[in-house]
């Protein structure tokens, strides 16, 4: 089995239901509460280990109860964990605002122990880095440790996916180490300074992010589906529906984990965004992130019916 190795976050997902975010200095009564594992990396890890992938996650972790769900969730999964232990930080937490109509959702991260990942742990790692067929991260980490992780990668012939989330300045050094790099629309205008609305927009944003050294975009589009651009060819993917949307907190980082499942198993990429397409519709019938992600036979039974 190809090996697919993911460095990243682990938080803690406190998402809250409203029907509306509080103004600053207002009190409002929710609809719901729910606790449960998140952080993109994580997230991503546990979508590509449900679709079938051998899945190695490379991250760091306080000592608390927050880090024994993490390994728990990752256990449930299949996740191989490569965990820094930190007993000077605590894991990570995140706030999610989650609209009652919509299931639109609105985030903040602390990161705690994982925002002091290094480029010390990425290079206790760098056997395992460059051994994968392919290699993922976000920005959710230390920018350096990110970054040298990515020359690792590409350094031992892996195929390497950013998904530049949450959006950041990146150096044109670091796109030129990714295969694919992976932005939503408004992260893709956040890098690019284009507005992306619609695919010919994300097309005019895919090519932006190729001029700048990156092998290829894809450029996640929600309900629209995804753009894909490598130069020779761009190719919309539309959305699939698996069925009513409940949540898309998660959407993303499903379709990340499920994009390198596919490559990793040597599918042309095009075929691996229809992949992560399927993989993130049906995420977004689920509540929840981690807990979101479907099983490999799920889809592929999607796939099946076109």
């Amino acid at each position: 089995m190809p090996k697919i190795v993911i460095l990243g976050v682990f938080v803690a997902d406190t998402a809250y239901r409203a029907d509306r975010q509080p103004r600053m200095g207002e009190t409002i009564l929710g609809r719901s509460f729910a606790l449960g594992p998140g952080g993109k990396g994580s997230n991503q890890a546990v979508a590509a280990a449900m679709a079938g992938g051998e899945v190695h996650f490379v991250t760091r972790l306080g000592r608390d109860p927050f880090a024994e769900m993490a390994r728990a969730t990752w256990a449930k999964a299949g996740v191989t964990p490569e965990v820094t232990e930190d007993a000077e930080s605590y894991t990570g937490a995140a706030y999610i605002f989650i609209e009652e109509a919509t299931g639109n959702n609105a985030i903040i991260i602390a990161p705690g122990a994982a925002g002091r990942i290094s480029v010390a742990d990425i290079e206790a790692r760098a056997g395992l880095i460059g051994g994968a067929a392919v290699f993922v991260t976000q920005l959710e980490q230390p920018m350096e440790a990110a970054q040298r992780a990515l020359e690792i990668a590409r350094a031992g012939g892996a195929r390497t996916i950013l998904n530049p989330a949450p959006a950041a300045p990146i150096a044109d050094a670091m796109l030129a180490l990714c295969d694919f790099v992976t932005p939503n629309e408004s992260e893709a205008e956040g890098i690019t300074g284009l507005p992306v609305t619609t695919p010919a927009e994300a097309e005019a944003a895919a090519r932006a992010l190729r001029a700048r050294g990156a092998g290829a975009a894809v450029i996640t589009l929600g309900e629209k589906g995804a753009l894909f651009h490598d130069g020779a060819r761009t190719v919309h993917v539309p959305a699939m529906s698996a069925g009513p949307v409940v949540e898309t907190t998660g959407a993303g980082d499903a379709f990340n984990g499920g994009f390198a499942v596919a490559l990793a198993e040597g599918r042309d990429p095009v075929e691996a965004v229809r992949f992560g397409c399927a993989t993130a519709a049906i995420s977004v019938t689920r509540a929840g992130t981690a807990p979101s992600m479907p099983t490999r036979a799920e889809i592929e039974a999607l796939l099946a019916r076109g």
